[in-house]
């Protein structure tokens, strides 16, 4: 490999920086709101803890940002096909 295609060891990229930032206020969040709440979805009366509920709606969001970039490149690599 050539030196300019390599980074160098000690560096972080954005996206790792981003990631250790996003996680650490979800962290703070959860440590904040420790109290139970009840949300009505369909016919069900849910209670959950706070921090449940935040960890499962943080991963849902994660699930779905992650299918659209797989959306968007396979789109990218049709279009390049064509």
């Amino acid at each position: 490999m050539s030196p300019e295609g390599s980074q160098s060891k000690g560096r972080l990229s954005g996206g790792v920086i981003a990631t250790l930032s996003g996680v650490a206020v979800l962290v703070i969040v959860i440590l904040q709101n420790r109290q139970s709440v009840t949300f009505e979805f369909l016919m069900l009366d849910l209670t959950w803890p706070m921090w449940l509920y935040t960890i499962v709606v943080a991963v849902f969001g994660a699930v779905v940002w992650l299918g659209l970039g797989v959306l968007r490149r396979r789109r990218r690599r049709q279009a390049r096909r064509d």
